[in-house]
C-alpha cells in the first residue's frame, strides 16, 4: 500500500482561503476575549493590584491567545470542518476559563486589590 492510500496523509482538499476565513472569524472571537480581558484589568487596576492580582489578571489576558495558537497547531494539517471544530472547541475552553476568572475575581477581591488602610 503507497502512502497516500494509508490515510495518514494530510487532506489536500481544503482551499487555502477558506482557511484563512475560518482562522479570521475565530481569531476575532479570541481578539474579543483578550480584549474584555484587558478592559478587565484596567478597570480592576484603577483601585490598585496585588502581585497575585496583576499575575491573575495578566495571565487571563494571555490565556487566550495561548489556546488560539494551541488550538492551531493541533488543526493546521487537518480539513476546514476539523479546524474549525478544534477552534470552536478552545474558544469553549476560553470561555469557561474567563468564567472561572470573573467568579475568582469577585469572590477574591481582597486578594486581589489593595485595600486602602
Amino acid at each position: 500500500m503507497s502512502a497516500s492510500q494509508t490515510g495518514a496523509e494530510v487532506s489536500a482538499g481544503s482551499p487555502r482561503w477558506l482557511v484563512g476565513l475560518v482562522l479570521g472569524v475565530a481569531g476575532l472571537f479570541y481578539a474579543y476575549a483578550i480584549w474584555n480581558a484587558v478592559a478587565h484589568l484596567i478597570s480592576m487596576a484603577q483601585g490598585g493590584l496585588t502581585g497575585l492580582g496583576w499575575v491573575t489578571l495578566l495571565f487571563g489576558v494571555v490565556f487566550p491567545a495561548i489556546i488560539f495558537v494551541f488550538a492551531f497547531a493541533i488543526g493546521r494539517r487537518r480539513s476546514v470542518g476539523e479546524l474549525s471544530l478544534v477552534l470552536l472547541a478552545g474558544l469553549g475552553i476560553v470561555a469557561v476559563f474567563w468564567l472561572s476568572l470573573l467568579g475568582y475575581s469577585i469572590l477574591n477581591m481582597d486578594e486581589l486589590v489593595v485595600l486602602p488602610a
